[in-house]
């Protein structure tokens, strides 16, 4: 477009800032207006309600709000937190760990720091040496953070023969990883330094890749499912420029991974879409990602299927096959939520923090109506705990409409008041996050109804 006047009337300014002219501060100070423009109105009206409502879902906001947790400047990139958040965060995980023993997953723990040498015969210093962090000790010896899990879980293969019968075999772990990123692109939960991944890693050979790739995706959606994801989309990235390996290996790999995009596009009778990213895999080995679509129609990459011909070779690792052969085992890297940090980010945008039940990092309020009352409230409280439920009595002497609002605040799910008469009664006034309305129960039926809602998908 040669000027201005061929944006048409779909365009609206947003903002303005000052500018030093080719970002130098010795030249003169400029004005640059931001603005954005659509081919019709009607796109532009979608964009700007979308961008509105973003900003009223913002994580960050909602993490403050319902006090999950903080950042600060000592420790960019990295996260404080707080009890409700932190219990958010194992809910997450404790959700994910009961998936993966199911599906035949062994979860280890790796070191968090291994020495330059191992990160060298892996291939990640030179291909990604300049994202990791590394201190040198007293003995001169360099260490580095682990940017990866995937060395590390090749190491406890190694550790035992194994042979074709063990195949294929599956480790996981909860593994927190440490990359560098620029100071300007941390942004909240969603791009941080280090976070914590739901990474597993499955040796297999060659002819059991198309299988247990399948078996990663069936997994994989029917845990998007639970979390209310259903549009997804996969996209197919191949060899970057930087890498390591032979090409007929990428070529194997490649061809590996379409076949098993197009056998998930066929099994879901096209109402999952798929792209090619050129040029986008990972340095070791091509990838499927998963991309997963929230409530107001952004788009998150989560979940990634990555096969993997070089890695294991790399550092010595076999099997011995029915020949009595060695055989360097095809590694699957599979990560299900990706960085948990992230997915709990997206997931408190998604439900602009009204959590389901089983979600919620508190669950359940009772607050008083009186103070004759609290021994009442102190009952209702030891009711739900006995049935599993995370609940906290609000017994201050503050008013009830205070003390409703700012539970509300905190997108508490489920407000119990209870007074003289509930007490009398053994009855409780139930009042929904998001609903004026009060619902009076008796208690043992509002234990049984909020139980069974508390219940993980999983476990239903």
């Amino acid at each position: 477009m040669t000027s201005t006047g061929g944006i048409g009337k779909a365009f609206k300014l947003q903002k303005f800032a000052g500018a030093y002219w080719r970002g130098d501060s010795n030249n003169p100070q400029l004005q640059r207006i931001y603005g954005t423009a659509f081919a019709t109105q009607e796109e532009l009206d979608a964009y700007l309600r979308q961008i509105e409502e973003a900003e009223k879902r913002d994580h960050r906001k909602l993490g403050r709000e319902m006090d999950l947790f903080h950042f600060q400047e000592e420790a960019p990139g990295s996260i404080f937190w707080h009890p409700k958040g932190w219990t958010l965060f194992q809910t997450l995980i404790n959700y994910m760990r009961r998936q993966q023993q199911k599906a035949g997953y062994m979860e280890v723990n790796s070191p968090d720091m291994m020495e330059k040498h191992f990160w060298e015969l892996s291939g990640h210093w030179e291909n990604y040496g300049e994202n990791m962090f590394t201190t040198t000790l007293p003995d001169e010896r360099v260490f580095c953070c682990k940017p990866m899990n995937c060395p590390g879980h090749v190491q406890i293969f190694k550790h035992g023969l194994k042979s074709y019968r063990d195949l294929p075999l599956k480790i996981a772990e909860f593994g927190k990883v440490h990359r560098y990123e620029p100071s300007g692109s941390l942004h909240g939960l969603l791009r941080v330094r280090h976070f914590t991944q739901d990474d597993a890693h499955i040796f297999i050979t060659e002819d059991q890749i198309m299988a247990e790739c399948l078996k990663i995706n069936d997994l994989m959606l029917s845990i998007y499912k639970d979390f209310g994801f259903e549009d997804i989309f996969i996209k197919l990235s191949t060899r970057p420029e930087k890498r390591v390996g032979a090409d007929h290996l990428w070529d194997k790999a490649e061809k590996a991974l379409q076949d098993v995009l197009n056998e998930v596009t066929k099994r879901s009778n096209g109402r999952i879409k798929t792209a090619l990213q050129p040029g986008e895999g990972a340095f070791y080995g091509p990838k499927l990602e998963y991309v997963l679509k929230d409530a107001i129609g952004r788009e998150w990459q989560c979940g990634t299927t990555q096969v993997d011909f070089n890695l294991a070779g790399r550092l010595g690792a076999f099997y011995i096959d029915e020949n009595s052969d060695k055989v360097t085992p095809v590694m699957i890297h599979r990560a299900m939520f990706g960085s948990l940090e992230r997915f709990t980010g997206i997931l408190i945008e998604n439900f602009a923090g009204h959590f389901p039940l089983w979600l919620a990092p508190l669950q359940v309020v009772v607050a008083t109506i009186t103070s004759e009352a609290d021994p009442y409230a102190n009952e209702v409280v030891e009711a739900f705990k006995a049935a599993g439920l995370r609940v906290e009595a609000d017994i201050r002497n503050e008013k009830i409409g205070y003390k409703v609002r700012e539970h509300s605040l905190a997108k508490v799910p489920v407000i119990l008041a209870v007074g003289m008469r509930d007490a009398e009664a053994r009855n409780v006034s139930v009042r929904r996050l998001g609903s004026q309305e009060q619902t009076v129960m008796a208690l043992a039926d509002t234990v049984a109804a909020f139980k069974k809602e508390a219940t993980p998908p999983d476990l239903g």
